[in-house]
């Protein structure tokens, strides 16, 4: 199948004997393991850099303790020979592009031909979705497409003009095609991020990202095996699967495929913004993100929350003890009169909030994550360009005395494979130019943020526009998707997404299976932590059911039924069991 859109070279690599294409080699057991080696700290492989970067991905999505049951309970890592094709490809008027990405395994099932297409978590690298579309599609036999959907860890540094090439290695600019080269700064002016200083604000493209690497997905089976080819959307059952913000790319794609390319979507937990209808709670990420950076830390004092601060005050690095000068902060500001929590958990609670959602964003206020995904989204929503961030933000490597330095070539070397796409992180910090005084010196910068949706100036005005250029449109009625969600998802509560989602089609005569999972939130990389693995069922598990029946639908004609949602069960202090997942047989 020809490709109909711009693309860079091509770069093919084979993965056998001790490599693979789902764990590089590793394994269940070496994904565990401490990080893998680089022989070079500042001068990594093209190998030790992939195998790195699939190691950070799976521990980035996966609970891979010992008692998150993980290859016992449900999933697992089988090694998987193929072939990997991955490409720059671009979207028609994008200053920069995007990754796609190609694994075709040699036991390709010819019968069936399926090709899972996938788009990245977060603002993740090219493998930000193996630990889901990957492991599932891989270990059935269907070809894996990816994106990064136009963010990823391809980091260009200022300072030394240097950024990411294709093979994941670093160069400086005009030597080799770069996964992003940001233009029109002057001098240092910090670490540049794709997702937020792009100018193209990627995510009104991801829908456009996931069909072409569906249609590259299906170019490289041609490749692939010629004698089967070609490869068409009529011929080949192609799947759409994503989580968190790869199953918003999910959805949009789902918007966009006038064609009748997709046969199938999944998303899970997705960060979804659909239009509002009577009862629901449609809401963007950037609304209620930026809602919470300022309420949540005095509402999270109340004493209904007692036993959660409790036990992320145990966690290094936590800002829990700072939470208590956000009353004195709301009230001199004149957002609430008296600054009593009860009085910011209402507030809350009027906008949507459950207390179940809170309890969990409890980690994310704590470890200043709302921080941190204002910065990226209101620079990418505005079109900022990197040393143009609202609110005076950058991001750079500090030193010993907390001011931005050069980041080292051992730094800068293992961003790709380590990053996740949002600083903090990986020796990339978030600094301000301007910063407040006193007690709570992040206040001016989340304020500031927050006026960014809250008010009427020309930065406002851009950022509120480009943040509707992301909802979402209707999909065909034939169309099935199966929507899976965390009923205490903290970071994209799903009273804001899957929940107002799914009420928006069936205003518009449209339908999905959903599961609201309960005892599930969004990160099963924190069920490791004290006081969530004992709280909280992974989604994981969830994600792969629904594939199942998703596949044996499109591939089997089996009718997709949700069924009842699974009755999970905390597993308590214990290791994980059957039961306590309760997946439909």
């Amino acid at each position: 199948m020809s490709i109909s859109f711009p693309l860079g070279v091509i770069r093919e690599t084979a993965h056998r004997g001790e490599d693979d294409l789902l764990s590089a080699g590793l394994g269940l057991a070496g994904l565990r393991a401490l990080p893998a080696p680089f022989a070079d700290a500042a001068r990594p492989t093209p190998a030790e850099m992939r195998r790195r970067a699939i190691q950070t991905a799976w521990l980035g999505i996966a609970d891979l303790g010992p008692l998150g049951g993980y290859g016992s309970i449900y999933g697992a890592v089988p090694k998987v020979d193929g072939r990997e094709y991955q490409a720059f490809a671009r979207i028609a008027g994008a200053t920069q592009p995007h990754r796609v990405l190609a694994q075709i395994p040699d036991g390709f099932d010819a019968s069936t031909r399926c090709l899972i297409v996938t788009a990245s978590s977060g603002s993740r690298g090219i493998y930000g979705a193996i630990a889901f579309a990957g492991a599932w599609g891989l270990a059935h036999r269907c070809a894996v497409a990816y994106t990064d959907k136009g963010a990823g860890s391809g980091y260009f540094d200022t300072p030394s003009d240097s950024g990411v090439a294709l093979d994941g290695t670093r160069a400086e600019r005009g030597a080799v095609e770069l996964e992003f080269e940001p233009a029109g700064y002057c001098g240092d002016a910090g670490i540049a991020i794709k997702h937020a200083h792009s100018t193209d604000n990627p995510e009104a493209h991801w829908g456009e990202h996931l069909l072409q690497a569906a249609q590259f997905g299906l170019a490289m089976l041609d490749r692939a095996f010629p004698q089967q080819a070609p490869f068409t959307p009529q011929n080949t059952r192609i799947i759409a699967a994503g989580l968190s913000n790869g199953g918003a790319a999910v959805l949009q794609a789902a918007g966009i495929d006038a064609a009748g390319w997709l046969a199938g979507a999944v998303a899970v937990e997705p960060n979804v913004y659909a239009s509002k209808v009577e009862g629901s709670h449609a809401r963007p990420l950037y609304d209620y993100a930026s809602e919470a950076a300022l309420l949540a830390p005095c509402a999270l004092l109340d004493a209904r929350f007692d036993a959660v601060r409790g036990a992320l005050a145990k966690l290094p690095g936590n800002n829990i003890a700072t939470w208590a000068t956000r009353a004195a902060t709301l009230r001199e500001a004149g957002i609430l009169d008296t600054g009593d929590p009860r009085d910011a958990l209402a507030r809350l609670h009027a906008g949507g909030w459950e207390d179940a959602a809170l309890a969990t964003a409890a980690s994310t206020t704590a470890y200043d994550m709302w921080r941190a995904f204002g910065a990226t989204y209101a620079s990418a929503y505005t079109r900022s360009a990197v040393g143009a961030m609202p609110g005076g933000f950058r991001f750079s490597a500090l030193g010993t005395d907390f001011k931005p330095r050069a980041a080292t070539a051992t730094e800068r070397a293992a961003w790709w494979s380590d990053a996740s796409g949002i600083p903090p992180g990986n020796g990339v910090f978030i600094t301000e130019t301007t910063p407040g005084n006193g007690a709570d010196p992040h206040w001016k910068g989340l304020a500031g943020l927050r006026g960014l949706w809250s008010g009427s100036d020309d930065a406002a005005q851009r950022l509120r526009a480009s943040v509707q250029t992301t909802l979402a449109r209707l999909p065909r009625a034939e169309l099935p998707i199966f929507l899976v969600h965390g009923a205490e998802d903290g970071l994209i509560p799903a009273v804001f997404s899957s929940d107002a989602y799914l009420a928006w089609l069936h205003a518009n005569a449209r339908d999905a299976a959903y599961w609201r999972v309960p005892h599930a939130q969004h990160f099963d990389s924190f069920l490791a932590w004290p006081g969530f693995g004992e709280r909280y069922v992974p989604m994981l598990a969830y994600a792969y059911a629904a594939l199942e029946k998703m596949y044996a639908h499109v591939v089997h004609g089996k009718p997709l039924d949700a069924g009842t949602t699974p009755a999970a069960q905390p597993r308590g202090v214990g290791k994980l069991e059957t039961k306590h997942l309760a997946l439909p047989l």
